[in-house]
């Protein structure tokens, strides 16, 4: 679906200040953090093995559930080739333009390889500690990046950076929960990791918000309207098609979910928090000049919050751990 000649023109607006958002929002690479930075140094014989054994003891202390969300997470993570061939194809991002495509495409190409790390970091972490099944791991990534996904906002920019905005978010939450639980049982190491990535996802959030937040500056009706469709729809998690081998498509998601609400670590009210934030940040209730079709939207977004409160208080989740392939209750324990 082809979208209006405003949103190129936006997204050409937008495009001119490319070179700050990189500046303001990414890391140079010759800087940023890197896997290795955190990781066993495979290259010191002196201390590797031992920095390997004692990674592998305080990992043996961590509960079923959360290994369950650190895989999804580690699978979610390395899913980015799929995230990236999907923004590259968004209306207003040409990679074909030139050498190196527009702004745009160079925007998505350094996020990309800023996210790349967070996979790296975590499958590196899953492979030395021993505690899951990495051939089932593997599998299970190739599926999710076969599957491919479908987020719900076809090739509209609007749409994807009002999702990217709530995704890069609700990131930041799991892994700064999930670093938070590693440090309470003692595992410094995946609790530094867990935290740094959960500071890169917040970096983003700050840029895809702002994204829209200056499209909301100069398109306000149409960015209103598809700020209201993404939210009448419901944000779906990029994993939402995630799977074991053998399975249907989707069959793990639901799983993996109820682990990372019984663990706390991503819940309906987080999913909550996050709309109401973003509500605030984008001053929704402030916006003048609207079109009829943009306040109905408004007023729609506006109720919603308290309406999925009332919904989320009714939600039952299984006390019962489902049994993954990725994570044998023997391997655990």
């Amino acid at each position: 679906m082809a979208i209006d000649n405003i949103r190129l023109e936006v997204m050409q607006l937008l495009e001119k200040k490319i070179g700050t958002f990189i500046d303001k929002f990414l890391i140079p690479v010759d800087t940023v953090w890197q896997p290795t930075d955190f990781l066993p140094n495979s290259q010191n014989e002196d201390t590797f093995f031992e920095e390997v054994r004692e990674l592998r003891e305080l990992a043996k202390e961590l509960p079923y559930d959360f290994w369950v969300v650190l895989v999804g997470d580690t699978i979610t993570e390395e899913a980015l080739p799929t995230y990236e061939s999907w923004l590259m194809d968004v209306e207003g991002v040409n990679q074909h333009e030139g050498s190196t495509g527009n702004g745009w495409s160079k925007w998505v190409r350094y996020w990309t390889s800023e996210e790349n790390r967070h996979g790296d970091t975590l499958n590196k972490y899953l492979y030395l500690s021993g505690r899951v099944n990495m051939i089932e791991v593997e599998r299970t990534t190739q599926h999710l990046i076969n599957d491919g996904f479908d987020i719900g906002t076809d090739r509209d920019p609007y749409k994807n950076f009002v999702y990217t905005s709530f995704q890069e978010l609700a990131t930041n939450i799991s892994h700064s929960r999930v670093a938070k639980m590693a440090k309470q049982y003692s595992n410094k190491s995946l609790a530094k990791m867990c935290k740094i990535i959960a500071g890169d996802e917040m970096r983003h959030y700050n840029a895809y918000s702002e994204f829209v937040k200056q499209i909301f500056e100069v398109d306000p009706s149409q960015m209103m309207v598809a700020f209201s469709d993404m939210m009448r729809h419901k944000i779906v998690m990029p994993a939402v098609f995630l799977r074991e081998s053998g399975n249907a498509i989707g069959t793990a998601f639901e799983e993996f979910s109820n682990a990372a609400q019984r663990l706390g670590v991503y819940t309906s009210q987080d999913y909550i928090d996050i709309m109401q934030r973003l509500i605030d940040k984008w001053e929704i209730d402030k916006l003048g000049g609207l079109t009829d079709e943009a306040e109905k939207a408004r007023d729609y977004v506006m109720r919603l919050p308290a309406r999925m409160q009332r919904i989320s208080e009714r939600l039952v989740i299984p006390e019962e751990e489902f049994e993954f392939k990725w994570v044998k209750p023997a391997l655990v324990k």
